[in-house]
């Protein structure tokens, strides 16, 4: 199993890169957002899943290790197979899509390319009780780290890249302190884009 990827950067596509490793060059397969991240000539690591089958062994690729773990999480579900997992990760970023589940919001769900109400039905059913328990712990233990991450998908989502929305981030909890904790994304992202634009 090859669970991480690192080298350099030689092609960028909307859905897939070209990273170089010991002489050969290995195709990814990533989302847009992940691919925005990458550039031809820089080195970039990679999270990575191999999808293997009879006829093709195809390698997928995420910036970080939760994503790539969700991605392998959702594919145990019935009737979702890599390219749907890989539209969800595209549309939310994992504690959103935890966050769904947990509270059986089937509906948002079925905004995913690919996820019609059976599937998300199904989704629900049968991941709410483990995203219900990794929620709790979550928000026990690292509540800060929840809200920055919603808002680091919300941000990207709109073009950011990953250094600027750390750095949106950043200012964000420099201005809030705690508080932040008990706020809406929406009011998150509000301030995070009047700060960027003064910073502009």
């Amino acid at each position: 199993m090859i669970s991480t990827l690192s080298g350099r950067v030689t092609g960028v596509a909307l859905n897939h890169v070209v990273i170089e490793v010991g002489g050969f060059g290995i195709q990814v397969q990533v989302t847009p957002v992940t691919a925005a991240e990458c550039e031809i000539g820089n080195n970039q690591a990679l999270f990575t899943s191999l999808l293997v089958r009879e006829d093709s062994l195809t390698l997928y690729g995420f910036l970080d290790e939760a994503s790539r773990d969700f991605f392998d999480l959702l594919q145990t579900v019935s009737g979702i197979g890599p390219r749907v997992a890989q539209a969800a990760l595209s549309s939310f970023v994992p504690f959103e899509m935890s966050k769904a589940i947990a509270e059986g919001n089937a509906s948002a769900l079925e905004q995913i390319p690919g996820i019609g109400k059976k599937v998300a039905q199904r989704l629900v059913l049968e991941l709410r009780e483990k995203m219900q328990k990794k929620l709790i712990g979550a928000v026990g233990v690292n509540s800060k780290e929840i809200w920055s991450e919603s808002l680091n998908g919300a941000l990207t989502g709109l073009g950011y890249s990953i250094k600027e929305a750390e750095s949106a981030i950043e200012r964000v909890k420099n201005e809030l302190g705690q508080s932040a904790n008990q706020m809406d994304l929406s009011e998150l992202l509000k301030l995070a884009l009047s700060q960027s634009g003064k910073r502009k």
